[in-house]
């Protein structure tokens, strides 16, 4: 119905024609705003309304055969029967899903509403990317895919794709800078490559690439075999992004390709400039990024990007199956819901927060209990602070591994301490921890990232939608578990002395 045919029917109801107008001119607004979205393809500048993008979604959904039961007879084996309604009601009826056997990226021609959410939200998250985070359109986010699978399923998945390509078939080693992650390490394998771990090596603080290692492994293994070399830029303190500009370069020099795993990258320019760089300089085949860590979404998205169409393409044919819409509603919703200037405040708050009071909070505390933070500059999302003061000293007759042993178990329970203090996301590393993974690699040193990390330490991030109130309750807490912990270990001193002189 048009706008007068719609003026004429609220009339006819004796509603006066000044109460139609102005009920009509919202909906026209509304029809606006969704006219300039179809015709932009980008974040609007402001969000949208709950109630505008529930009106768009359900809009949408009739646009699918299975919303229309009264004029469609479905007899396949797949027509977007849902059974509960709750569970139609979470989905806004969008049940068909998105891609096609073929390719993921496909239109449905039984899903129109479904297909045509999936290409926007790909426009719109990579509006994100190029004006909020600031990746460049056109290199790294010249070319983008939607997928619903986790990073390191994703990771996975262009693994595979850069397989198919014929000049790959016969290549089966992938190179992985190290980073205690266990994904990404499980993701080489389930993609049937061999993995050869490339050492990391100790700068001061930081733990960085050895490009030496690399080069060196590249020799020792041969350009011809490796597919991949897998580098990092978000990670835990004290391990900082790998030098992708100097990997790249080293990728173009090899033929080798050259995959980023960016989890949760784009919410730090700092990063995002590093990737820009490795871009111009030298070879990027992948970009994998977090949905749920980069734009505050339910778990179980990612988004690939790349400066090569080929590549996004190849991802897309490889991809098994028909992909769930679930994660594509999520993030179209939030990225409506934010808007440029609402996800860019993020970005704003983040980054105000990590200059000043995340590392001035940390500082104070650290520096109470007779520690310091971590000296890691080129890592701006992840923190550090020592824990070496909690480990009681070296017993007289005990060697150097126990010692170890006995040190770790009571620094990690430092940890326990701080999560039964309702306190979640921090990481308590001892020193010399040893942790097998995939049954065949020893980490030695697992979870700084290199064998012989010199200081056991914690961990904190200052990422995206922390909120300063939630720092500070943090600070309190965690000044309070040192103050806890302490007590404690004189307490069971007294006890354990008072037991000696009892025997």
């Amino acid at each position: 119905m048009d706008q007068d045919g719609l003026l004429a029917s609220l009339t006819s109801l004796n509603i006066p024609k000044n109460h139609a107008s102005v009920g009509l001119s919202n909906l026209i607004a509304s029809n606006r705003q969704v006219r300039s979205l179809f015709a932009n393809r980008r974040l609007p500048d402001e969000g949208w309304s709950d109630i505008q993008i529930q009106l768009f979604l359900l809009t949408l959904s009739t646009l699918d055969t299975s919303n229309s039961e009264d004029r469609w007879c479905g007899v396949g084996e797949r027509e977007g029967r849902v059974y509960s309604s709750l569970v139609s009601q979470r989905n806004f009826g969008l049940s068909h899903g998105v891609g096609r056997s073929g390719d993921i990226t496909e239109a449905q021609p039984k899903a129109a509403g479904s297909s045509t959410l999936a290409r926007l939200t790909l426009h719109l998250v990579m509006d994100a990317i190029r004006r909020g985070s600031g990746l460049s359109a056109s290199t790294a986010a010249a070319h983008g895919i939607v997928l619903p699978l986790c990073t390191g399923m994703s990771m996975s998945l262009v693994l595979s794709s850069l397989r198919s390509f014929d000049s790959n078939k016969d290549k089966y080693i992938v190179l992985w800078s190290r980073i205690d992650q266990k994904s990404c390490f499980k993701a080489i394998q389930s993609a049937g490559f061999t993995c050869v771990v490339i050492p990391t090596k100790i700068d001061n603080d930081e733990v960085v690439t050895d490009l030496d290692a690399m080069e060196a492994a590249i020799v020792t293994h041969g350009e011809a075999n490796i597919l991949a070399i897998i580098t990092t830029t978000s990670c835990f303190a004290p391990r900082v992004p790998d030098k992708v500009d100097h990997v790249a370069v080293l990728c173009e020099q090899k033929n080798i390709a050259h995959i980023i795993n960016n989890a949760y990258g784009l919410q730090c320019e700092i990063t995002c400039k590093l990737i820009n760089r490795a871009c111009v300089k030298g070879r990027v085949d992948a970009i994998v990024c977090s949905t749920d860590k980069n734009f505050l979404v339910p778990v179980g998205g990612a988004i690939v990007i790349s400066p090569k169409e080929d590549v996004i393409a190849n991802v897309g044919k490889v991809y098994p199956g028909r992909a769930s819409s679930a994660p594509v509603v999520d993030l179209f919703i939030t990225l409506l819901s934010m808007g440029l200037s609402g996800y860019k405040e993020l970005l704003s708050d983040r980054k105000r927060l990590r200059q000043g009071p995340m590392i001035q909070g940390l500082t104070k505390v650290a520096e109470k209990y007779g520690e310091r933070v971590l000296s890691c500059p080129n890592n701006s999302i992840s923190f550090g602070i020592t824990l070496d003061g909690l480990g009681r000293p070296q017993k007289e007759g005990e060697d150097l591994v126990d010692h170890h042993k006995r040190i770790a178990t009571e620094i990690s329970y430092f940890g326990s301490m701080l999560f039964t203090r309702c306190v979640s996301g921090t990481r308590v590393v001892p020193r010399a921890q040893l942790k097998t993974l995939g049954g065949t690699h020893a980490f030695q040193g697992f979870g700084s990232s290199t064998d012989e990390y010199p200081y056991a330490y914690l961990t904190a991030a200052c990422a995206i939608g922390v909120t300063e109130i939630e720092m500070n309750e943090f600070f309190v807490r965690l000044d309070k578990t040192f103050k806890d912990f302490i007590a404690k270990r004189k307490k069971d001193d007294v006890k354990k002395a008072m037991a000696d002189l009892k025997l």
